[in-house]
């Protein structure tokens, strides 16, 4: 790792059994792949069907934390924004928010790391299906957009986006 450089944990979510609900972990694969050709260093990789408590432990261990997540919100191909800590009200430890995360990091761990959440948008939901042609258009202009931060990563902290930029 090179010295000064941020340890940064690219944690996508989602069901790859549900068509575009899976472009977190699709996401985290891509990046994954991406980072070992172009032998970008100080990057970890997870991905899971939720945020489960068990997450705030990979959190803590990382200067940085980017989620990446499918979204149904009206947006038009992906938003990126920073993320605060925030108790989650849950009945159980499972599904949890980043936010949530992100607090369960803190209390447990005392380790408040630089969060983003990368939000792509979906169009389709249905079981068993393949990503929409939409999503993987979406889906490939968050990597474009993520490609240039992981690189340099101190240009992550202007670089949220209410919705992505402009082509």
């Amino acid at each position: 790792m090179a010295p000064g450089a941020p340890a940064i944990l690219i944690y996508g979510y989602g069901n790859l059994g549900r068509q575009d609900d899976g472009m977190g972990v699709v996401f985290v694969e891509a990046l994954e792949q991406w980072a070992e050709a172009e032998h970008i260093p100080r990057l970890t990789f997870d991905a899971n069907y939720q945020l489960n408590a068990e997450d705030a432990l990979a959190v803590a261990g990382h200067d940085v934390v980017i989620f990446a997540d499918a979204t149904r919100d009206n947006i038009e191909r992906f938003a990126f924004r920073r993320l605060t800590p925030q108790p989650g009200l849950s009945f159980s430890t499972h599904a949890l928010s980043p936010e949530a995360v992100l607090a369960l990091c803190a209390e447990l761990y005392d380790r408040r790391p630089e969060a983003y959440l990368l939000t792509i948008q979906g169009q389709s939901w249905e079981p068993n299906g393949v990503m929409t042609p939409a999503a993987r258009e979406h889906l490939a202009a968050a990597l474009e957009f993520i490609k240039p931060l992981l690189r340099d990563p101190a240009r992550l902290s202007g670089a949220s986006q209410p919705a992505d930029p402009p082509q």
